[in-house]
């Protein structure tokens, strides 16, 4: 019988889906990133379920929509839901999380044979402290295939080198994580498109860039690790962020920014080095079935994601024309329902939560981005536009994605949209119904209200 591939799942922690270079980011930040990527498959289109850590982080492990699993916010998993590490445990494989443990609930029912969290690996910033784990966890397995999921706790906020940083961590634990490999302080940026180009904002993208050096720095150490160990060519390894940046219109929604995620995929012996897929969308959701299938393990009845088999070798695959990606709750517990359709032409975002009285407010308006937008503001109409409406929204956003891919024009009101506006809505309420969104009648009296003579 052949022995199942051991199985390697490195994450990111709130990195923007077009910031490493091997998508399209600024050059020479992620080295190891993009080796990967040249290395196996890289993944265009795809999104996370939803853009927020513990939810997007279940999700992943069960293969269903958070409202399907019961972690939509910060909470556990609900009892009886399969867990892929029990699945995998059954099969043989020893199983190990460095980093994140607490953020999937409830720790002790996923059974990890190893669970080291942030404290163990330098607050989740220290490249060696991954290493030694991996090292120990794979000299632990001795002849039994592994699954191991290593969680770096970069680029989330505090960014290195940040005001921020020197607040959160003492100097002691500060002591505790090395510098970067490299930093960017005196470096030209150019700031993401969907954010205003002020100084504030390119200084903390900057520091942002740093800490995602960081986490590329431990991309490599745990991969050196595996390398060490023999083990490369046994290895299936899946990199992927759990979200967006921490900045307006990102993280904590379901603008494309938000859900767009680095997936890179290497498989030897089944993904090409240097292959790409574009066109198709796919689903952090896809990686359960996909870890099953690799795994030899029976599917549970009841997933929502597809695996990516056919996609890993190269071969086309029907039905990825669009995604849905949905969002409940901040890490503040403040509860914000929105989901989105998109296709690649066009993303619909539907705000259940927009009234025209009730403010957004979530962690990604920390740091310097949001005061800076705000105090720009002051003098200038337009970005005081954006400022206010990101505060209220609107109920129907719908954004013009070849034109607009940064989102920054809501056509939801323009009578010359209301066609592309409709389909939408259709697609939106078919896939609500399908997975029994606990939200489609609510969802259905708002396009009857939208429906009504003015």
């Amino acid at each position: 019988m052949t022995r199942p591939p051991n199985i390697l799942l490195i994450t990111a922690d709130d990195m923007g889906g077009d910031t490493p270079g091997c998508v399209g980011g600024p050059p020479d930040v992620t080295p190891r990133l993009d080796r990967l990527a040249a290395e196996g498959t890289t993944f265009e289109r795809a999104h996370v379920a939803a853009a927020v850590c513990q939810p997007s982080r279940s999700a992943i492990m069960t293969g269903r929509w958070p409202h399907r699993n019961g972690a939509e916010g910060f909470e556990p998993v609900r009892a009886g839901v399969p867990l892929l590490t029990r699945l995998l445990a059954g099969a043989g494989y020893r199983t190990g999380i460095l980093g994140k443990v607490t953020h999937l609930q409830p720790v002790e029912a996923f059974g990890w044979d190893l669970a080291l969290d942030r404290e163990r690996l330098g607050s989740g910033r220290d490249p060696a402290a991954y290493a030694a784990a991996v090292d120990g966890f794979l000299a632990d397995a001795g002849d039994r295939p592994w699954f191991l999921m290593a969680n770096a706790h970069d680029p989330h906020r505090p960014f290195s080198g940040g005001d921020q940083e020197r607040e959160m961590f003492s100097a002691e634990q500060r002591a505790g994580y090395p510098a970067p490999s490299r930093r960017f302080d005196d470096e030209p940026v150019t700031v993401p498109g969907f954010l205003p180009d002020l100084p504030e904002v390119r200084r903390e993208y900057r520091e942002y860039l740093a800490s995602v050096r960081r986490c590329d720095d431990t991309v490599g150490a745990v991969l050196d690790a595996v390398e060490r160990a023999g083990a490369t060519d046994d290895t299936l390894v899946v990199f992927l962020s759990d979200n967006g940046i921490a900045v307006p219109f990102a993280k904590a929604n379901c603008y494309v920014h938000g859900s767009l995620t680095p997936l890179l995929v290497r498989w030897p012996g089944v993904t090409a080095p240097g292959s790409r897929v574009r066109e198709e969308f796919v689903s952090a959701l896809d990686l359960f079935p996909t870890f099953c299938a690799a795994a030899g393990v029976e599917l549970p009845e009841g997933l929502d994601g597809t695996g990516l088999g056919a996609l890993l070798r190269g071969s086309p695959e029907p039905g990825r024309d669009d995604i849905v990606t949905v969002f409940h709750e901040t890490a503040g517990k403040r509860r914000y329902e929105m989901r989105c359709v998109q296709d690649g032409s066009t993303a619909y975002i539907w705000n259940a939560w927009s009234d025209g009285d009730t403010e957004y407010v979530a962690e990604n308006m920390r740091g310097r981005t949001w005061p800076a937008m705000v105090a720009a503001a002051e003098d200038d109409p337009a970005l005081r536009a954006r400022v206010g409406f990101y505060r209220r929204r609107a109920p129907d956003e719908l954004y013009d994605l070849a034109a607009d891919p940064d989102c920054l024009h809501d056509l939801g009101a323009d009578p010359g949209w209301r066609t592309a506006l409709d389909d939408s809505r259709t697609r939106l309420l078919a896939w609500m119904e399908q997975v029994e969104d606990p939200l489609r009648a609510v969802f259905q009296a708002h396009l009857d209200r939208s429906r009504e003579p003015a």
